[in-house]
């Protein structure tokens, strides 16, 4: 498999997906390493496909909930859009909340998905838009369960280091957040955060389930196109 430049990575869940696929991950700067994507610039030609997320507090539903919410990060999509123009991958990926805008790159044509964790079989109610874009239009087909689970929990969110409201989560201990995010339940013991530290960074990335889909119809799609030739 290909190399694939995962930007935006935080602990990097979703690169995590895609290796479980084969695929070699590079992991770009992150603000959580002291990191700055804008001074960041890939070379051209090396990647086969550039993925990631990036903040999505500018367009969260909780700057609606909350009257003192303030974006630290702001609008990073053309940042997004920046790279991948630079990197020119035969694809790329993007995902973030259902409200923020599509990324526009001159050459790729987008099929965006909406996809709820849930509709995977699993327990954690989140919703994600992932925007995948390849020059030839090419769709993916995602394999979702055919029931829900009967279990339902509400959305871990890294904006209030878990879920919507911040009363609630006090309790919450990291090995749960970890297994509805699709984890082991010690994957955050040997993280080197504090305990709200731990719930952020790991509230902040996709749910491996959903990371998976999303490896294994990219995949699945770029082999078939392989296949044609």
């Amino acid at each position: 498999m290909g190399l694939i430049l995962s930007i935006f990575p935080g602990i990097d869940l979703l690169g995590r997906a895609f290796e479980e696929e084969g695929y070699c991950i590079v992991r770009g700067p992150d603000v959580l390493w002291g990191g700055d994507i804008r001074a960041f610039h890939p070379p051209e030609n090396v990647f086969e496909g550039v993925i990631g997320g990036p903040p999505c507090q500018a367009f969260s539903i909780l700057r609606y909930l909350n009257p003192n919410f303030v974006s630290r990060h702001g609008n990073l999509i053309p940042e997004f859009e920046r790279v991948v123009a630079e990197a020119k991958p035969s694809w790329f990926l993007m995902e973030n909340v259902p409200q923020a805008p599509e990324p526009n790159i001159d050459g790729y044509k987008l099929h965006t998905i909406m996809l709820n964790n849930r509709w995977l079989g699993e327990v954690q109610d989140r919703k994600r838009k992932f925007c995948f874009g390849k020059p030839d239009g090419a769709r993916l087909e995602i394999d979702v369960a055919i029931f829900e689970s009967l279990q339902k929990e509400t959305t871990i969110l890294a904006s209030s280091g878990g879920k919507l409201r911040p009363s609630q989560n006090r309790g919450i201990p990291v090995g749960k957040a970890c297994l509805l995010q699709g984890l082991p339940e010690d994957f955050g013991d040997n993280l080197p955060f504090t305990k709200a530290g731990k719930l952020l960074v790991i509230g902040n990335g996709v749910p491996l389930p959903m990371g998976r889909a999303m490896a294994k119809a990219i995949k699945r799609c770029c082999q078939e196109v392989m296949e044609l030739r």
